[in-house]
């Protein structure tokens, strides 16, 4: 029950302003946001390449209702890598982009083509950076048309990644779709409600199901991404990477900024590639308000319960 009330103030225009407009509250987004421009992402990219990690990036946009937006969009991203390029942090770094902010879920019939003409104008900039781009998880119903998304920019762009969400019931199918060679895929738990025709529901039945995908993505060919940091969950990762010899280069583990930073630095520190996704922009309470709601949906896998 609480899980929907959070999932239900993340979408409240009311909260938002409320969270918005008292400073105790900004104050605590700061420590798991990195600020509202690109300069602040540079600057936090900064301080985490210097402690060994890699680096991911997540704009927190307006939501997108019109072209005009979905364009706007598309410059934060390019002002992003621009600037990281300039900083000398741009290879090597991951950029996320969602769908619906690029436009997939426009009116009309053929919405499809901007928003993959959107996706390709990041693309291009990012890969001639020396970046990936990765695309992050939504709803349930956007699933489809992102994963059509990136089996479309692939074709130009092979090394374009996408993210498989373990509560919903076909993550295992799509896992064994995209782990094709030098395909990026990052695997997480789910941050969406939906129901229980397309999506498990009980802890254990959503950690089972990653379990199930990180054993396709650790024998395939890509690169997984995984996408957690429940202590049971990268153990296991790690037990999978050991049995199919994967190099500490063949795969990630990604990380949240701000969450068990010294944990992402000790890992680091062992020879695990360690990428923390470091969220920014201005609309970052409907994020923040998801993520609180992804960390009271309970945990099965044995083991000590820890924030992911």
């Amino acid at each position: 029950m609480l899980r929907q009330v959070l999932f239900a103030l993340a979408r409240s225009g009311r909260a938002e302003v409320a969270a918005t407009s008292f400073p105790p509250s900004v104050q605590a987004a700061r420590h798991r946001i990195a600020g509202d421009t690109p300069d602040d992402a540079v600057r936090v990219a900064r301080e985490l390449r210097e402690a060994g990690l890699a680096v991911g990036f997540h704009h927190l946009g307006p939501e997108v209702t019109d072209e005009r937006g979905a364009e706007a969009e598309v410059r934060a991203q390019l002002a992003l890598i621009d600037r990281l390029a300039g900083a000398g942090l741009a290879a090597g770094a991951d950029i996320a982009l969602r769908p619906s902010a690029l436009g997939v879920r426009l009116p009309g019939r053929d919405a499809e083509r901007p928003a993959n003409d959107n996706a390709a104008r990041v693309c291009a900039a990012a890969f001639g950076a020396g970046a990936t781009v990765t695309f992050g998880a939504e709803e349930h119903p956007l699933v489809e048309p992102a994963l059509a998304l990136v089996e479309e920019l692939r074709k130009e762009y092979p090394g374009v990644g996408a993210t498989v969400q373990s509560y919903l019931r076909r993550a295992q199918d799509q896992c064994r779709a995209l782990a094709g060679e030098g395909s990026r895929v990052r695997l997480r738990r789910g941050g969406h409600d939906a129901p229980a025709s397309v999506a498990f529901k009980s802890p254990k039945e959503i950690d089972a199901s990653y379990v199930r995908c990180l054993k396709v993505l650790m024998a395939g060919q890509g690169h997984p991404v995984v996408a957690t940091q429940d202590r049971c969950l990268v153990d296991i990762a790690s037990a999978l990477a050991v049995v199919n010899e994967r190099r500490p280069d063949d795969f990630e583990f990604e990380a949240r900024y701000g969450v068990r930073p010294a944990e992402q630095r000790r890992m680091a520190g062992l020879g695990a590639m360690v990428r923390v996704r470091v969220p920014y922009g201005p609309n970052w309470y409907p994020y923040l308000a998801r993520t609180l709601a992804e960390a009271v949906s309970g945990r099965w896998c044995a083991g000590p319960r820890r924030a992911r």
